[in-house]
């Protein structure tokens, strides 16, 4: 017989198909091809390259590089330059490398962030970087009229932005296909600039000699009084900025993980050059005085002056362009994913793909943006909400390659070294620049994502942070274990519930959840028996899940045993091993005494494994109560009330005693029984001081005369009662102790590992 071999294989051509169900019943494969011949979706020059080449090729380069160059000598200029690339390349490919390893969404540096760790995160960075980029076009635009009117000076500057705006956001709105079909008109028109200043240089324009390391003698507005080599660097950096502009378009990309790394890196490297040699051409071809007195001097030095003014005149209109296109699309993202009130209007689309919503949401902050007249008072925290972004991606990436994890593995491998140069120098370039912007960006950027995370979104990707937390709680585990191994301090209530019948837990669910708050933890052990019986795990998934909501941290697991003992002693004994294990047992007494071996034998065992033990008895009528007065009963120490750091076994008590009466705002009993009167004052005295360095406030004290059981019936009315529990317990006398009371009844018995003196 003969087969197709082709044929029937097709599906795994390229590596093993994914066939899960996704939304619209397409598979991942499908998916991915669908995303790769999609007809409005765009490659990697007019995705990529184009938009973020013609961002970092704007109005600095035209009007401010030569004062640069003029303040701080070619070779300071240069030393600028570099320094400023070294953040931007170290962006670009931390940017590179961790697109190469996701399926990038739309939203870019959101998509990024978010996917890594976490919407809050992602919605904190992406929601002021949206503002910024919307705000950004108004900024320029500003520029674009200052150009305007150095030719055309009779003209309003009003109808200018306005006119400008108009043109910018009926291109963006018809669609980005018609925004980069205008960027290639606009690239070609810089290309032609920089011709002019080749053509200068070529023609005899380097007359002048190179200072090669100025005296930064400052700028026309301030008198020339003197500057310094980071506030030129301040001047200069956002000029390297802008390598978001083709990320941003990450979701409407035919190949995101291949256009990204290429568009972006090869723009930068170009760019970079081209700031190098326009560095050295103004540095030989006017004087330092002219340099640093005179912002147009490029457009005055070219051999055509009026292409260098049209190429500022393109840079501006483009940068406006990009970011006009690039901002309804995080607006987009951000909405899609619900970071945003009425998200779901935001994330709509039309038909072609094109964010209408949104952008109508993003020409309205413009234009009002627009009508302020001046937004340069804020201009510095936008470029702060931008490094904010560049930071965050290198530490993306950073902690990514640190937790090791087999899910971070991209195709272009960077070394550590390089997020971290990128993540460090983002720092430093914002407090450089201006530092109470900085923290002013910080602050908002964290009560950003505290109001994010009290939401509780719902994010529809997997993120790092529980392997980031993971790894610290690994590393903390190594150190702990190095320390000495007395937990006294650390104690908490990590309690360990064995649970046949889940309804039996629900009965019991407030009081255990008020001796575990606020820092302890719950491990519910199932006991299934040989046959599991599926309702169990469901019933065990919602229990954790109700402890969960409580703010209790709570996990569920099953053991299938034959016998109730065989069950819980087989899952004790195995998480005892665990560094976080179980610190008391929960039981619950039994029914009848058909049982009471079971028990013992379990409390023996978890006695010898270092386990506190908390045996909980019900009163068949009252219950709890109200909740409002617990006594606890401390047996006879005579002949020496003496209080010493060895309280014997009433460490768990009290401590439970303790956590109850804060997490129930209840009174507390300490109730002391002596053989003898002569006792009393020597009990009293010991009850008191135990209060007193146990730091247990208005705890009341009692002495009662003769053997506990004939006097318990007479203990001030209380809503539960705790004992202490001996390692070999009588459980005849646990049910007396309940009928005596009148209450429920908690007896408990010390692990080692508590000190309620601690």
């Amino acid at each position: 017989m003969k087969f197709n071999i082709r044929k029937l294989f097709k599906n795994t051509e390229g590596g093993r198909a994914d066939t899960a169900d996704r939304p619209g019943g397409e598979t991942l494969q499908e998916q991915i091809e669908e995303q790769k011949t999609s007809s409005n979706q765009f490659g990697t020059f007019a995705g990529v390259f184009t938009p973020t080449l013609l961002t970092i090729l704007g109005v600095i380069m035209y009007l401010r590089e030569g004062w640069v160059v003029g303040n701080a000598g070619l070779l300071g200029a240069w030393f600028i330059i570099l320094i400023s690339y070294a953040i931007t390349i170290s962006t670009g490919l931390s940017l590179s490398s961790i697109t190469t390893n996701i399926r990038i969404g739309a939203g870019g540096a959101y998509s990024i962030i978010s996917q890594s760790l976490g919407l809050e995160v992602g919605g904190s960075v992406g929601l002021p970087l949206y503002l910024s980029q919307t705000l950004a076009v108004a900024m320029y635009i500003f520029g674009f009229r200052t150009g305007w009117l150095w030719i055309f000076p009779d003209h309003p500057a009003i109808l200018v932005d306005l006119g400008t705006f108009t043109i910018l956001f009926i291109i963006a709105y018809i669609s980005a296909g018609l925004a980069f079909r205008v960027q290639y008109i606009i690239l070609a028109i810089i290309a032609a600039s920089l011709i002019s200043v080749i053509w200068a240089a070529v023609s005899g324009s380097l007359i002048y000699p190179v200072t090669w390391w100025g005296s930064f003698p400052g700028s026309p507005e301030d008198g020339f009084s003197g500057t310094s080599f980071w506030f030129v660097f301040a001047v200069f950096f956002p000029a390297a900025t802008g390598i978001m502009a083709g990320a941003n378009m990450s979701g409407e990309l035919k190949d995101p993980r291949r256009s990204i790394p290429i568009g972006t890196m090869s723009a930068i490297l170009l760019s970079l050059v081209i700031y190098l040699g326009l560095a050295y051409w103004l540095a030989a071809s006017a004087s330092t005085e002219e340099l640093v007195s005179n912002y147009t001097i490029m457009i005055e030095r070219a051999a055509w002056g009026s292409l260098v003014l049209a190429g500022l005149l393109g840079a501006t209109f483009s940068s406006a362009l990009s970011s006009i296109v690039g901002a309804p699309r995080i607006l987009q993202a951000l909405g899609e994913h619900r970071v945003l009130p009425e998200g779901e209007w935001f994330a709509k689309r039309s038909r072609k793909g094109e964010p209408r919503n949104a952008m109508l949401c993003t020409g309205a902050i413009v234009f009002g943006a627009l009508m302020l007249r001046d937004i340069n008072v804020i201009a510095p925290l936008i470029t702060m909400f931008f490094l904010i972004s560049y930071g965050m991606i290198n530490i993306v990436v950073l902690i990514e390659q640190s937790l090791k994890l087999l899910s971070f593995r991209p195709l272009l491998k960077i070394p550590r070294l390089v997020p971290f140069i990128g993540a460090a120098g983002c720092l430093f370039a914002m407090f450089i620049i201006n530092p109470a912007f900085s923290l002013i960006a910080v602050a908002v950027i964290l009560v950003i994502h505290w109001t994010l995370i009290r939401r509780h979104l719902q994010a529809p990707f997997g993120d790092v942070r529980s392997g980031l937390f993971v790894a610290v709680a690994e590393w903390a585990a190594r150190k702990t274990n190095d320390l000495a191994v007395s937990k006294q301090k650390t104690w908490t209530a990590s309690l360990l519930l064995p649970v046949e019948n889940p309804q039996e837990l629900r009965k019991n669910f407030n009081l255990i959840a008020d001796i575990a708050y606020p820092k302890g933890s719950i491990k519910i052990l199932g006991l299934a028996g040989i046959d599991r019986d599926k309702a169990l795990s469901d019933r065990l998934s919602y229990l954790a899940k109700a402890f969960q909501k409580r703010g209790i941290f709570s996990s569920w697991t099953i053991i299938d045993v034959g016998q109730f003992e065989e069950n819980l002693i087989a899952g004790m004994e195995a998480l005892g091993g665990a560094f976080f294990r179980p610190s008391v047992i929960f039981l619950t007494l039994p029914g009848s005494p058909e049982r009471d071996e079971s028990i013992k034998s379990i409390i023996t065992k978890a006695s010898q494994n270092r386990i506190g033990v908390l045996l909980f008895a019900d009163h068949p009528e009252g219950g709890l109560g109200m909740r409002k007065t617990i006594n606890l009963w401390i047996e006879d120490k005579s002949p020496k009330w003496e209080l010493s750091m060895d309280l014997g076994n009433l460490d768990l008590a009290l401590l439970i005693a303790y956590k109850l009466k804060i997490n129930w705002k209840a009174s507390l009993h300490l109730i002391a029984q002596v053989k003898d009167y002569n006792l009393a004052p020597a009990a009293e005295t010991f009850l008191k001081y135990l209060a007193e360095a146990a730091r247990i406030p208005n705890a009341e004290s009692h002495v009662v005369v003769g053997k506990m059981e004939d006097f318990v019936e007479y203990q001030p009315m209380a809503s539960l009662s705790i004992f202490a529990l001996p390692s070999d317990p009588d459980l005849d006398f646990v049910r007396d102790m309940v009928k005596k009371t009148g209450t429920a009844c908690l007896f408990a018995l010390d692990s080692g590992e508590e000190n309620a003196l601690a």
